[in-house]
This record gives structure tokens, sequence and C-alpha cells, in this order.
């Protein structure tokens, strides 16, 4: 958490709870944007495979084959789910992914309310190192953004998204980037199947009541 009397984490944090506060719309959906740097393990010895009364063994030892980057998408009252995998995070990872989202994901709505924490690629401007002014600007002008505060990435829904990512799919080693894309669509379309929505209840009124000691004292 900030520190005490911090009224520019206090208003971009109201900022976030009243987004969350909105009615289901359809033709407006919220989404939440997150993401995660992965480390690729391989075994160094074939585990052991389960037998009756006993788990598979794996041994200790691992292999590192590099890092990767996830990204999540959540629509936490449409039950929508995306999951990603690329090499890198930089500004154009970031871009060809909003970009995805507006014209795959969600090329009908009227626009797209948007939840991400500030990190320094998560702006409009990558949008223009990979794509022309005109698709650009369309692009941003299907957006709504609504940024985290610093500090305040609990705020995101999209965290809630990959840390059930973690348990449900990725708590264990995984090789390769192409099997990581694999598990990871595989558990996308169960997510999807499912609907699987996120019901949160962290309210502003809440807010000024439990994280008091953020607010100035006027």
């Amino acid at each position: 958490m900030p520190k005490k009397n911090d009224p520019e984490f206090v208003a971009a944090m109201e900022d976030i709870l009243d987004v969350y506060e909105r009615p289901y719309n359809p033709y407006c959906p919220v989404v939440c944007m997150d993401e995660k740097p992965y480390q690729l393990l391989g075994d160094v010895r074939d585990p052991l495979p389960m037998r009756p009364g006993n788990d598979a063994i794996i041994d200790s030892e691992y292999q590192r084959n590099g890092t990767c980057s996830i990204f999540a998408f959540v629509e936490p009252l449409g039950g929508k789910h995306h999951a990603s995998v690329r090499e890198h995070r930089t500004a154009e990872d970031w871009a060809e992914e909003i970009q995805y989202l507006v014209d795959v994901m969600y090329p009908d709505v009227e626009k797209i309310v948007l939840v991400m924490d500030n990190l320094n690629t998560h702006k409009t401007a990558s949008l223009y190192k990979i794509l022309s002014p005109d698709e650009a600007r369309r692009i941003i002008k299907k957006l709504e953004i609504h940024y985290t505060p610093k500090h305040g990435s609990w705020l995101d829904i999209a965290e809630i998204e990959l840390n059930v990512m973690t348990r449900q799919c990725l708590s264990r080693r995984i090789p390769n980037i192409d099997l990581l894309k694999t598990e990871l669509s595989a558990w996308e379309n169960e997510r999807n199947s499912n609907k699987a929505t996120v019901d949160w209840q962290f309210r502003t009124s809440d807010a000024r009541i439990k994280l008091k000691s953020l607010y100035p004292v006027l």
C-alpha cells in the first residue's frame, strides 16, 4: 500500500472503483488487462510417472529455457477471457495485443473501457509504432482507458485472472513457448466455456472507511 495521505492514489483508485460499479453493457464492455513474465523450465531427468498410491516424482534439478511474457485480458461481468504468449513485453507487443482486443475480440462494440496499470509501454503512443496514424487513431477512439494508481495493481481485476491462471495452469514446469501456448489456449477455452465472471465487491464507500489513512485530513 502507498504512504498515508496520498491524494494521487485516492483519485486514481476511486476512478477505477467507479468503473467497476457501472452496470453491465455489452456495447461498452469493461475489460481489464495485465501481463506477467514467465520462466520456461524443463526437466533435466524424466519424471517418474504416477503409480497407485504415489504421485509423480519430479527431480528437483531443472533446466532454464529463457523467459517470455503472458498477456491476460478479462471482461469481469461478461465472462470473456483471452491469454497470449509473447517472447518480449515491448511497446510493440502491447500495441499488437490492443489491436487484437479491438479488431478481433470486440469488433462491433461502441467503446471498450480498458483498465490496466500505468506501465511505460501501456501508452496509446505505442500504437503509432506499428500502425499508420489513421489506424492508430481509429483504435484509440475505440478505447476509454483508466489506469490503476501506482502501488495499486491489486485494483486491476486482470491480476486476479493471472493468479487463477497460475494456480490452474502454470504451477508446473513448462519447457517451451509452443507448449505454453497450447496449455493456455486450453485453459482460455475452458474459462470462456464456463463464462467465468468476477464479482468485485470493494466499493468507494468501503475504501473511504477501510483505507481512510490514504485520504487527506481536511
